[in-house]
C-alpha cells in the first residue's frame, strides 16, 4: 500500500500555515491580535497536503443492508502500513500546528506558573501510620510515602513513581491497598497505557518487593491476616473483570484457588474489603442489574454468599456497619433507596427500609462508619452530603453539610477510619480550587484542612459562574453551567468553549482546572451542558439518553448551543465544542447533524465508530455496552444506531475546524476509530476548514500521557488550536 504526501507552499492553517505578527502576548481580557498571533511559517516550514489514506473495500452485509467500510484496513495494528499513516497524520498536525508553538510555549508556561511544583496532600490516618503524596518541583510524579503517629515520625517512601519513569515512559497507578497491620502494601502499576496493571506487594519492614507479580488485576482487598488476599483479574482480550483469586504471600501464583468466576459478559466483577474491616464485599455488575458477594475476612479460605440473586433491572450495593449490611437498592424506586438487613439474615424479605425513594433525589452513595452513616445524594443537578447517625444517643439524627457555593461539586474524601468521630470530604468548583474539608459530628463544624494553591497572581474574585437553563427541543430544561470573567454580560461579543458527556448516567462534575484561565483571561466564556445520558438530574435523566432515546444527548446538546447563541452567551459564529470518549461521540454526532452550528470541535479518544465496534464481541467493553447503546444485531437497535453513528454518518458538506486526537495503546476506545473517521472525513468533507489528527504513539492511555507537565503540553496544544479558530 503506497501514499504520496504533496508539498506545495501554504499560509493559511487549513494546510499549514498560520497568521502573521509579531509575538504571542500574556493574557489579555480580549481576543486581540496580539494575544493570539504566531509568526509566519518560513520556506523550510511549509507544510504538506494532508495524507490521504487509500481505501480497501471490505463489504458486512447485516439485516440486508450493506455497509462498506473502506478503511477497515487501520485495524491491523503495528503493520507497516497503519504505522506510516499515523506517523504521516503526525508530521501534518505538527506542521501545521508550527507556527503556533510560540503560542504553545507561553501557554504552557502561563498554566505551570500557576502550580505549586513541589506540595503535600493531606495526611491520612491507617492504622497505626499517617499516609500521604508529595510532589517536588521538575518531577512529573508524586512520591507516596508515610510516617508513624506516634513515635518515630521520620518519612518512609513507600513508592516512588519517578524513580519507575526513569525506566518506563508511562506509569499510572491504580490498586493501593494496605494491610491491616500496615506491614504488606499492594499496588498495581501500567506502563502501557493499555490499562493492565501488574500488582506488585512490597514488605515495608524491608523495603522488598515479594517475588511474585500478578498480571492484569483490577481490584484487590486483605484478609485479616495481613498474608492473605482476594484479587480480580480480567480476561487479556475482552479486558472484562471476571474472576476472583485468593492468594498468599509466598505461594505459587499460578495455584492460586479460584474464588468466584463471572460467566455472564455483561457483567464485571471487584472486591473489595469494607470499611468495617470485617467483610469483603464482591459486586458483579452490568450496566443495569447488579449482584453482592460477601466472605468473612477473616476466614478468606471460605466460600462467598450471595445477599440477593441476580434479577434483571435489580441494581443494589452493599456497604456493612455493626450487625447490619446497608444497601443501596433500586428495587422499586428508580433514583434508589436504602434499605439495612441483619448480617445474620440478609434475605431481601427482611430487608428493612430507612431512607425511601425520592422522584427528585438521586440517592448516589452511602459511607458506613461505627456510629454514623453519610449519604451523598443529588438534587436539581448539585451534589448533597447528610450525615444520619446510628449511635443510641442520637439514633436516626442527622443533619446537611451546607455549601458555599450555588455551582459545585462534592464527594467523599479518603475515610478508612471506621470509628472515626469525622468525615472528610473533597469540594471545588469552577472558581474554588480542591479543598479538603473535615467535619466534626460532635460539634457540627467543619475545618477547612487544605486548599490547593494556585499561583500566578489568581484571584477567584475575577470571575463569576451561573446556572442557565435551554429548552431542548421537547420542552425538557437542561441545565448549563457557566464560567466567565466578572462582570461580562450576555452581549454576544464573547467566544465560547462548550463541553458536555451525557452518557453512562455519570454527571458531569463542575470541577477546578486552573488550566482553563488561560482561555478565560483571553476572552473565552466556558460553559458545560448537562445533557440527557448523563446523571446530573437522576436515573430518569440517563434513561432519556441511552439506548432508543440516544438521540436526546445529541439534540440537548445542540439546542443547547442555539440557546447560549440565541441569548447572547456565545458570539455568533464563534461557538468552539470539546468532548472526551462517549463525549467524542458526542462530538461526531452534533457535527454530523448540524456543523454550521460549530467553529470548532476538539474530540478526545473519541467513540465515533459505534455500530462496527458494538458488533465486534471480542473487544473490550462491547458486550457489557449493550445495555447503553443497544446491540446492533437486534435490527431495531441497528436501525436506530445508524441514525447517528458518527462514522456512518459523515456525508460531503462543510464541517468546522476540528482537532482529533487519540493514543495508540488506548483500550477503551480503540485507536482505529479515530483514524478511520479522519480518513473518511478526509475523503468527503467539503471545505477547507483544518483537520488536524494527533495520535500519542509513545505509551499512553485514554487520559493521554502520563505525568503532569506531559498533560500540560498536550492542553497548551489543544488551546493553540482553539485560540486560533475563536479570533
Amino acid at each position: 500500500m503506497k501514499r504520496l504526501l504533496l508539498v506545495i507552499p501554504c499560509v493559511s492553517l487549513a494546510c499549514g500555515g498560520g497568521a502573521t505578527s509579531t509575538s504571542p502576548a500574556g493574557p489579555a481580557n480580549t481576543l486581540t491580535p496580539a494575544a493570539l498571533a504566531s509568526p509566519a511559517a518560513p520556506a523550510s516550514q511549509i507544510a504538506p497536503l494532508p495524507p490521504i489514506a487509500p481505501k480497501e473495500r471490505h463489504a458486512v452485509t447485516l439485516h440486508g443492508q450493506e455497509r462498506v467500510d473502506d478503511y477497515f484496513w487501520l485495524r491491523k495494528k503495528d503493520s507497516p502500513d497503519v504505522l506510516d499513516y499515523l506517523k504521516a497524520e503526525n508530521a501534518f498536525a505538527d506542521a501545521v500546528m508550527r507556527p503556533s508553538e510560540p503560542v504553545q510555549k507561553a501557554l504552557y508556561e502561563e498554566m505551570l506558573a500557576r502550580v505549586k511544583e513541589t506540595d503535600l496532600s493531606v495526611p491520612v490516618k491507617r492504622g497505626d501510620y499517617l499516609y500521604y503524596r508529595r510532589t517536588e518541583e521538575g518531577k512529573q510524579y508524586p512520591i507516596h510515602c508515610r510516617k508513624k503517629v506516634n513515635g518515630d515520625a521520620s518519612e518512609v517512601v513507600i513508592l516512588d513513581l519517578n524513580e519507575i519513569a526513569k525506566a518506563e515512559k508511562f506509569v499510572d497507578l491504580d490498586t493501593f491497598e494496605v494491610s491491616d497491620d500496615g506491614s504488606e502494601i499492594a499496588y498495581g502499576l501500567d506502563t502501557t497505557g493499555f490499562r493492565q496493571f501488574e500488582l506488585h506487594v512490597k514488605e515495608m519492614k524491608t523495603g522488598k518487593e515479594w517475588p511474585e507479580h500478578i498480571p492484569r488485576v483490577t481490584s484487590a482487598g486483605w484478609a485479616k491476616d495481613g498474608k492473605t488476599f482476594l484479587y480480580a483479574t480480567e480476561d487479556p482480550t475482552t479486558k472484562r473483570a471476571n474472576q476472583i483469586h485468593r492468594h498468599v504471600l509466598g505461594q505459587e501464583v499460578a495455584k492460586d484457588p479460584l474464588v468466584y468466576d463471572e460467566k455472564d459478559e455483561r457483567f464485571d466483577i471487584k472486591v473489595e474489603r469494607s470499611r468495617s474491616k470485617a467483610w469483603f464485599i464482591m459486586t458483579s455488575e452490568s450496566r443495569t442489574t447488579s449482584e453482592v458477594r460477601v466472605l468473612s475476612a477473616d476466614k478468606p479460605g471460605g466460600a462467598p454468599a450471595v445477599i440477593a440473586p441476580r434479577e434483571q433491572g435489580h441494581e443494589y450495593y452493599v456497604d456493612h456497619g455493626g450487625g447490619l449490611f446497608y444497601i443501596r437498592t433500586n428495587a422499586g424506586a428508580r433514583n434508589f433507596r436504602l434499605v439495612t438487613a441483619k448480617v445474620s439474615d440478609p434475605a431481601r424479605s427482611k430487608w428493612q427500609e430507612i431512607i425511601p425513594h425520592r422522584e427528585d433525589v438521586m440517592l448516589e452513595e452511602v459511607h458506613v462508619f461505627a456510629d454514623h452513616y453519610v449519604v451523598q445524594e443529588r438534587q436539581d443537578g448539585l451534589p448533597v452530603l447528610r450525615i444520619v447517625h446510628t449511635d443510641a444517643a442520637h439514633a436516626g439524627k442527622g443533619e446537611r453539610i451546607e455549601m458555599p457555593e450555588r455551582i459545585y461539586s462534592v464527594r467523599d474524601a479518603e475515610n478508612p477510619e471506621f470509628g472515626s468521630k469525622t468525615y472528610r470530604y473533597e469540594y471545588e468548583s469552577f472558581v474554588t480550587p480542591k479543598s479538603v474539608f473535615e467535619y466534626d459530628l460532635s460539634a457540627r463544624e467543619k475545618k477547612l484542612l487544605k486548599r490547593t494553591e494556585v499561583l500566578g497572581g489568581y484571584e477567584a474574585s475575577n470571575y463569576e459562574t451561573q446556572r442557565l437553563y435551554a429548552t431542548a427541543r421537547d420542552g425538557t430544561k437542561v441545565p448549563i453551567s457557566l464560567l466567565r470573567k466578572k462582570g461580562w454580560k450576555a452581549d454576544g461579543s464573547h467566544p465560547m468553549l462548550l463541553r458536555a458527556y451525557g452518557s453512562y448516567g455519570l454527571p458531569y462534575e463542575i470541577a477546578f482546572n486552573s488550566n482553563v484561565f488561560s482561555l478565560v483571561d483571553r476572552g473565552i466564556v466556558v460553559a458545560v451542558a448537562h445533557i440527557r445520558g448523563g446523571g446530573d438530574l437522576g436515573k430518569k435523566w440517563h434513561d432519556q439518553g441511552r439506548m432508543m432515546t440516544k438521540v436526546n444527548t445529541f439534540t440537548d446538546f445542540i439546542d443547547t448551543g442555539k440557546y447560549l447563541l440565541e441569548e447572547g452567551w456565545a458570539r455568533k459564529n464563534d461557538l468552539a465544542i470539546e468532548g472526551w470518549s462517549a463525549g467524542g461521540l458526542l462530538m461526531g454526532a452534533v457535527t454530523n447533524m448540524r456543523p454550521d452550528l460549530f467553529k470548532a470541535v476538539i474530540a478526545h479518544v473519541p467513540f465515533v465508530d459505534v455500530v462496527n465496534t458494538m458488533l465486534d464481541e471480542s473487544l473490550p467493553l462491547t458486550v457489557n455496552e449493550f445495555e447503553e447503546w443497544g446491540n446492533p444485531k437486534i435490527k431495531e437497535q441497528y436501525d436506530y444506531m445508524m441514525t447517528y453513528s458518527p462514522y456512518d454518518n459523515i456525508a460531503p458538506k462543510a464541517y468546522p475546524a476540528m482537532l482529533v486526537k487519540t493514543s495508540y495503546n488506548d483500550s477503551q476506545v480503540m485507536y482505529w476509530e479515530p483514524s478511520k473517521y479522519v480518513a473518511k472525513l478526509r475523503a468527503t468533507k467539503t471545505d477547507n476548514s483544518p483537520l488536524i489528527f494527533k495520535i500519542n504513539m509513545d505509551p499512553a492511555g485514554h487520559q493521554g500521557q502520563s505525568g503532569r507537565y506531559n498533560k500540560l503540553h498536550e492542553t497548551a496544544f489543544d488551546y493553540a488550536f482553539l485560540l486560533d479558530q475563536l479570533r
